[in-house]
């Protein structure tokens, strides 16, 4: 057996659709200071109180509009990743595990089991292909608090982002393209539009140096290349803002909203932050965001969500290539 593993981390997800997981799953998320950067003490008293009381009723009934009958979306998708991954990876002889940076299985608990099965070299992926501070670098926080429990410590490599990698692109552009083949390709020239709605992040956060607008920019830009269209046709967003600070803008459910009370008579939505379909993109996107582009519509509009790559051939192509890459050496 090989001493070399590939652990595939993603956000986490509750259990369940119910209440008391979802309560479970907000409490480690939110208590994250990579998430919430604030007084720590004020802020549990906001969480507490104002927050677990309340969220989780309402955030829970949104996924169970959403759970598929296997299981959490994202839970479903990133299995189905981490063992496309490991077919790829097959040649090599690494063991590919996938983890959830909230909920489970947590990767400690992961790192453990690799280490009891005598695993001594771990790359960590994120399964993020734009960095955030509140994303990829949560996931290496994880890491080095694990590092401090242990003594004997393994050797870590860390994949920290991969926005513009070019097999990454085409398997964006070709997810699109698939949905084009099936509802007809927009007509650009007429006002349609395609909408790149990334996770949004606070702007203060970006303002202080963290460099996920400039990474979501530099996809948007070379997935524009790709299908040969530009900023007036191919438009970039943010969605997903939590609490009353500015976030990133343009604000994804004030743009819909505008497009359709312009006039755009065919609106496709693409989520690039997201490499697995999840609340965010089914519900956010597929249901909220949808009825609030329809609702603004003095017309008859089109709202089309284009699915995230997923197990994608093409997107574990491109993981596998940047998998493979920062594994020289070792294998």
């Amino acid at each position: 057996m090989s001493d070399t593993a590939v652990v595939w981390v993603a956000l986490g997800t509750p259990d369940t659709p119910t209440a008391g997981a979802v309560r479970r799953y907000l409490r480690e998320f939110l208590s994250d200071r990579r998430i919430i950067e604030m007084n720590p003490i004020a802020w549990r008293i906001i969480l507490e109180c104002f927050i677990l009381p309340f969220r989780p009723r309402q955030s829970a009934k949104k996924y169970a509009s959403v759970w598929y009958d296997s299981g959490s979306p994202l839970l479903v998708h990133t299995k189905e990743q981490a063992a496309a991954l490991s077919a790829a990876l097959a040649d090599t002889g690494v063991e590919v595990r996938w983890a959830m940076r909230y909920g489970q299985p947590s990767l400690a608990s992961v790192l453990d089991s690799l280490r009891d099965k005598g695993v001594r070299k771990v790359l960590i992926v994120p399964a993020y292909a734009q960095y955030s501070s509140t994303t990829v670098g949560s996931v290496f926080d994880a890491v080095a608090a694990y590092i401090h429990t242990s003594r004997d410590q393994l050797e870590f490599r860390f994949v920290r982002s991969f926005p513009d990698h070019p097999i990454y692109i085409e398997s964006l552009a070709q997810s699109i393209e698939e949905v084009w083949v099936r509802e007809g390709r927009p007509d650009f020239a007429a006002g349609d539009k395609l909408l790149l709605s990334f996770h949004g992040i606070p702007q203060a956060m970006a303002d202080e140096g963290d460099p996920y607008p400039q990474e979501c920019l530099a996809t948007t830009n070379a997935l524009r290349t790709r299908l040969d269209l530009d900023d007036t046709n191919c438009l970039m967003s943010f969605q997903s803002k939590f609490g009353p600070a500015p976030w990133l803008l343009p604000a994804t459910i004030t743009t819909v909203a505008d497009l359709g009370a312009n006039g755009v008579r065919r609106l496709d939505v693409a989520c690039p932050a997201f490499v697995a379909d999840c609340l965010e993109t089914l519900e956010e996107i597929g249901i909220l965001n949808r009825e609030t582009y329809l609702n603004s519509c003095d017309h008859k509009g089109k709202f089309v969500r284009i699915p995230c790559v997923n197990d994608n051939p093409v997107f574990i192509d491109a993981v596998t290539d940047v998998i493979r890459g920062n594994l020289a050496g070792w294998i």
